[in-house]
C-alpha cells in the first residue's frame, strides 16, 4: 500500500478534494477536506492525475465531522460529503457552480445565489438500488461491489420502511418511490416483481410488466397541485425541493418576461413547470418519455398546453417568448441550444443538475446571443456534491 501525506487546496466538481503530489500531479482525494493534513492511499495512478482515499486525518479541518450514517463508515458510496458540515457543503456546491461558469462558460463574475436551506435527513422520496438476496443494497464508491443496508439516513420514512422491511424476491434492482404528502408508495422491480413482499399499501410492478403495457403510478402534491407520476416517469426526489425549483423558475420567468403569453417547456416531464411557471400562458411541452407525456396530459388537462412527444433535438421549434429547459445531466448540448435558438425566445430559464454541463450550456447560449444574468442554487441533495441550479439568460 502506497501512502502519501497531502494537504488539499480545493474541492473538485465531482466532490473529491484536490491536492498535488511532489511532482505537481493532481490527486483527487476521497474523504478529505480543504486545508487539512491527511495520509492517503493511492488507488489509481495515471500520467496526468491520480486518485486516493484518506487513511488517516493528521490535522482535521474545523469543518470535519463524523458521518452520521453508519453505512458511510461501512463503505456506502451514496453520500460523498457526510464528513463535511452541512453549511460548508452548501458553500462548496456554490463554488463548484461559480468555477464551472467561469472556466467553461467564460463568465467573469457569475452571480450565483443560494436558496433557502432544506432538511438534510429523511428527504428522498425516490431511491434506486440493487438487490442482494432479496435485500436492498447500495454500491460502494467507485465500485460495482454491493453493500446491503437496513436503513438510509436520507431516505424519507416511507422509503426507509421499505428498505428495512421489504423483501424483493428475484429482482436485481428496484426503484422505491413515494408521495410524501399523499403517503402513496410504489416499487418498480427489475426485471420482474416475482417474490416481492412489501406492505399492502404499496403498489408493486415489474419492468417486464411495464414493457408489456401495464400502467402503474403514484401521486405527489407540490405547489398546490396533485401530480400523477408513472413508475418510470422522472420527478424530483423531494416535494419541498420541487417547490423550491418551482419558486426559482417562476421568479425567473416573471423577472425576465413578466408579460409573456407563450412559453416552451423543454424536457417537460410530468408537467411540473408547464403547470406552475406556465400557468396563464400558452405552453408547448416537449418531452421524449412516453409515460411522462401521458402523465402530463392527465396533470394539465385543464391548462392551455400542447404536448409534443419528442426529444428536444428533433423537435421542430415553434415560436415563444420564453423557454424553460430542464435537461438530463448531460445538459442541452449543441443540439439543444440550436433548438432553443430556433424558438427565438426573449429569455431562457435553464435548470441544470451538473455544474460542468451548466458551464458548457452557458457558453453555447452566449454564442447564439443569450446573455447570462444569474443563477440560484437549490440545495436538493444535502450530504452529496450534487447540485441543482436555475439560471437566467436574456437575449442580447
Amino acid at each position: 500500500m502506497t501512502t502519501v501525506e497531502m494537504t488539499p487546496t480545493a474541492m473538485a466538481v465531482g466532490g473529491e478534494a484536490v491536492a498535488r503530489d511532489d511532482a505537481g500531479r493532481v490527486v483527487f482525494v476521497h474523504g478529505a477536506l480543504v486545508g487539512e493534513r491527511v495520509l492517503v492511499e493511492l488507488t489509481e495512478e495515471r500520467k496526468t492525475f491520480a486518485r486516493a482515499s484518506v487513511v488517516e486525518v493528521l490535522d482535521p479541518s474545523v469543518d470535519r465531522r463524523e458521518p452520521p450514517c453508519p453505512n458511510v463508515r461501512r463503505g456506502c458510496g451514496g453520500c460523498d460529503w457526510q464528513h463535511m458540515a452541512p453549511a460548508t457543503q452548501a458553500d462548496h456546491r456554490q463554488a463548484s457552480v461559480i468555477e464551472s461558469l467561469q472556466r467553461l462558460g467564460g463568465i467573469t463574475d457569475p452571480d450565483v445565489r443560494t436558496g433557502a436551506p432544506l432538511a438534510t435527513e429523511r428527504y428522498r422520496t425516490t431511491v434506486r438500488c440493487a438487490v442482494v438476496d432479496g435485500r436492498v443494497a447500495y454500491r460502494r464508491r467507485r465500485s460495482h461491489d454491493l453493500l446491503t443496508v437496513d436503513d438510509c439516513l436520507v431516505a424519507h420514512p416511507l422509503i426507509a420502511d421499505l428498505i428495512t422491511h421489504g423483501r424483493f424476491g428475484s429482482a436485481r434492482e428496484v426503484a422505491l418511490r413515494a408521495g410524501a404528502r399523499t403517503s402513496e408508495r410504489l416499487v418498480l422491480a427489475h426485471p420482474t416483481a416475482e417474490g416481492v413482499v412489501v406492505p399492502d399499501d404499496t403498489l408493486v410492478v415489474g419492468t417486464a410488466d411495464v414493457r408489456q403495457g401495464r400502467r402503474a403510478w403514484y401521486h405527489e402534491e407540490v405547489a398546490g397541485r396533485r401530480w400523477r407520476i408513472s413508475a418510470t416517469s422522472f420527478f424530483q426526489a423531494r416535494p419541498d425541493g420541487a417547490e423550491a425549483l418551482v419558486e426559482a423558475v417562476g421568479a425567473a420567468v416573471h423577472e425576465l418576461v413578466p408579460d409573456a403569453s407563450t412559453m416552451v417547456d423543454l424536457c417537460s416531464g410530468v408537467g411540473l413547470f408547464a403547470g406552475t411557471a406556465g400557468a396563464g400562458r400558452r405552453v408547448v411541452a416537449v418531452e421524449r418519455h412516453r409515460a411522462a407525456v401521458a402523465d402530463a396530459r392527465h396533470n394539465l388537462a385543464d391548462d392551455d398546453v400542447r404536448h409534443v412527444r419528442s426529444g428536444f433535438e428533433g423537435w421542430r421549434a415553434s415560436p415563444a417568448e420564453i423557454v424553460v429547459a430542464d435537461p438530463s445531466r448531460s445538459g442541452l448540448g449543441p443540439a439543444g441550444v440550436r433548438t432553443v435558438a430556433a424558438v427565438g425566445a426573449t429569455a431562457v430559464v435553464l435548470v441544470s443538475c451538473d455544474p460542468a454541463a451548466l458551464g458548457r450550456d452557458a457558453d453555447l447560449l452566449q454564442a447564439v446571443g443569450y446573455r447570462y444574468i444569474g443563477s440560484v442554487l437549490v440545495d436538493l441533495f444535502p450530504h452529496t456534491s450534487h447540485v441543482e441550479v436555475v439560471s437566467r439568460f436574456l437575449r442580447s
